[in-house]
């Protein structure tokens, strides 16, 4: 009887245990529930935001062709002048450049420039090439692309170059005053004198000097865009330049005057003077530079001297007793009197 009441009394003690632990662990869920923070409602995704606008920096931005048609909304004088211009039947002919990119062929791309609308403060309007604003050197460079026999010639190491000329200071693409090399004056001794205006004051020194009576030009004798001689002469030499009109004066002759055969420029000024021949001085005191008074007086012969006799020159001309003065063929000609 004994021994049933204590495993009674075990069971009931253990029931116990076991209940207390339960209660124990079942308090400690409700803490941990109730520190727990609240679980997060549920969320609906929304919609995604619009994408602002992106501000492009016209400065870096890429330009890109837009044709001659975008050109003419507001350079319509340019572009209907090109249409005629020697340019334009160029670049079809021998470029096959059509009309439409004609324009950004020399100026660049303009989709930048266009779009700037006119305003200058926008880095996009002064993307074209405009020559008035660029160096000498990159405008000759945009015209070397189509005239790249000019630029293989002389021009580089020029007296023109070398003076920062720019090829738009004598050519003119949309506005010549002479089509013929679309020139910027009406004569291509006008276009020089622009900037040799000593030598404009100099062919005006003779009254029938052939460049103002329109037979020369400049280039009959220079060549503006540079040659291998001095003063950027079309000719090996001034010799052979001046021979090319005044072949009588060329030779070879028996008895040779060695001024002659040095340079023609030691007697004559090319582009005028006030003396007949245009020589560099009046004579006799030309003749006399070299040959001092010697076998002849260097004093003229007066008019109650004529007849007399006298060695003096005559008229005050060398030229009177020694008329072949570039030289003789003659047996007898050692003084060029025949």
């Amino acid at each position: 009887m004994k021994k049933t009441r204590k495993k009674i009394l075990h069971a009931l003690l253990l029931l116990s245990f076991v209940g207390a632990v339960s209660l124990a662990l079942n308090a400690g869920r409700s803490l941990r529930a109730e520190d727990a923070p609240p679980p997060a409602p549920a969320v609906t995704p929304a919609a995604p935001a619009a994408a602002e606008p992106v501000v492009v920096n016209e400065a870096t931005e890429k330009a890109e062709f837009v044709g001659a048609e975008s050109c003419a909304n507001c350079h319509a004088d340019q572009v209907e002048s090109f249409k005629s211009a020697q340019h334009a039947r160029g670049f079809a002919k021998q470029k096959n450049i059509e009309f439409e990119k004609s324009c950004e062929t020399c100026h660049g791309p303009g989709s930048l420039h266009v779009n700037a609308g006119g305003d200058k403060t926008n880095p996009g309007f002064a993307t074209m090439k405009d020559p008035k604003k660029l160096s000498a050197k990159a405008v000759s460079e945009t015209c070397f692309q189509c005239h790249k026999d000019t630029g293989r010639s002389h021009w580089k190491g020029s007296a023109h170059e070398r003076a920062d000329v720019s090829c738009v200071e004598c050519h003119s693409v949309h506005s010549p005053k002479r089509v013929r090399a679309q020139l910027v004056q009406p004569t291509e001794a006008d276009t020089c004198y622009t900037c040799h205006r000593e030598i404009r004051g100099q062919m005006r020194r003779s009254a029938h000097m052939p460049v103002e009576e329109g037979k020369m030009n400049c280039s009959s004798c220079h060549n503006a865009h540079g040659s291998a001689t001095p003063k950027q002469l079309t000719a090996k030499s001034v010799n052979q330049l001046c021979f090319d009109c005044h072949q009588d004066k060329r030779g070879p002759m028996l008895w040779k005057h060695p001024p002659v055969q040095e340079s023609c420029l030691t007697c004559h000024h090319p582009h005028g003077s006030h003396h007949d021949k245009m020589l560099n001085v009046k004579q006799p005191f030309l003749c006399q530079r070299c040959h001092v008074a010697g076998g002849h007086p260097s004093t003229p012969l007066g008019s109650l001297e004529i007849g007399q006799g006298s060695n003096k020159v005559v008229s005050q001309s060398c030229a009177e007793c020694h008329p072949n003065v570039h030289g003789s063929n003659h047996p007898g000609g050692k003084y060029f009197a025949r």
